[in-house]
């Protein structure tokens, strides 16, 4: 009989965990996709994972407290930084206007500082558009 190691286990147990069709997906999304075609590949549930560094600010769920930021459940198609005026980021937010499209969700997520100047958020950015697509898959699971 072979014995593996536990974390060799832990390990292969977990190989068919997250996202493990994030290269596949973006293979077939070609060198340089759309936002529209990146969001026709985009998984929810990787976008959970993606939104873990948000819970240390943010909460999700319906009626979830507000935390150094506010909730974000219901989010997406709400207007710009209209949610709750206490916030570093609301200022900068309500000067940018709209509404939270997922093209304005990209945006922001891609660059926080450049999509709305002055903001006071303390968040570099998601490089990667494919995550950045992801997560506003999943911020949509959360604002029906």
């Amino acid at each position: 009989m072979i014995r593996l190691p536990l974390a060799l286990l832990a390990l292969a147990s977990l190989s068919g965990c997250g996202d493990g069709d994030r290269e596949a997906r973006r293979a077939r999304l070609g060198p340089e996709p759309t936002l529209e075609a990146r969001m026709s590949v985009a998984d929810p549930a990787a976008g959970a994972s993606v939104f873990g560094p948000c819970k240390a600010c943010h909460t999700i769920g319906r009626g979830g407290p507000d935390l150094a930021g506010p909730n974000l459940h219901g989010v997406m198609d709400a207007p710009i930084g209209q949610r709750l005026a206490r916030y570093g980021a609301t200022a900068a937010l309500r000067s940018v206007g709209g509404t939270w499209t997922d093209a304005a969700m990209d945006r922001w997520l891609a660059d926080p500082a450049r999509f709305a100047p002055g903001t006071k958020m303390i968040f570099p950015g998601i490089p990667d558009a494919l995550a950045r697509a992801d997560l506003i898959a999943y911020l949509r699971t959360q604002s029906r």
